[in-house]
């Protein structure tokens, strides 16, 4: 039988991580909380709800992720962001095409990505793979694939998708529904230096 492990990097989402996992158990055998170095009670707050918690210091989203790769025991993975945006009953649809053979990686699209610097991004990406979502948070991949992911930079945009292509991975992308929430800004700078990675993960795809 095939099995699903959620992975969930948090940092200071104690107002936020309870009702994630409430909603995500239903649809997978394991929740894995990613726990970045939080300064409030989100590893408590996650263990009590039914999660397993990896503790690291902070060292950001990227990093968890890959923490959350080694650490998974399913067959396949799950990410979903922490802060609510994500409705996990997609779950069901995003992990469909890999339960039926069709894709190595699915990518949750949102109807519209708001940034700027993230579309430009896109349009690097679309030359290598045909998919609209390349910086999603709301994503399922194989286990196999993804031990083998080495992410560099600050965040996924880009990047994620392009090493996938590189270890021909087949990819697809499904709709998603995006919840309307306050989220925590992000740092500028961040898009302008993930561009370097994207450029060179692009020549090395």
């Amino acid at each position: 039988m095939v099995t699903t492990t959620a992975v969930i990097p948090a940092y200071n989402e104690a107002g936020n991580i309870k009702k994630v996992i409430s909603e995500t158990l239903p649809f997978v055998d394991e929740i894995l909380v990613i726990d970045d170095g939080s300064d409030d009670e989100t590893a408590l707050l996650s263990q009590k709800a039914g999660a397993t918690v990896v503790s690291q210091p902070h060292q950001g989203y990227v990093q968890a992720l890959k923490r959350g790769f080694q650490s998974a025991k399913g067959d396949i993975v799950v990410t979903l962001d922490a802060d609510g945006e994500h409705d996990p009953s997609d779950i069901v649809k995003v992990v469909a095409p890999i339960q039926n053979g069709k894709a190595d990686l699915v990518l949750g699209r949102r109807k519209y990505i708001p940034s700027v610097s993230e579309r430009f991004i896109g349009t690097i990406v679309m030359v290598k793979a045909a998919v609209y979502d390349h910086g999603t948070g709301f994503r399922a991949l194989t286990k196999e694939l993804a031990v083998t992911l080495t992410l560099r930079g600050k965040c996924t945009c880009g990047t994620f998708v392009l090493e996938a292509v590189s270890k021909g991975a087949r990819i697809t992308e499904v709709p998603i529904t995006i919840r309307e929430i306050e989220k925590k800004r992000k740092r500028k700078w961040i898009h302008v230096i993930q561009i370097i990675y994207v450029l060179y993960q692009f020549i090395k795809s």
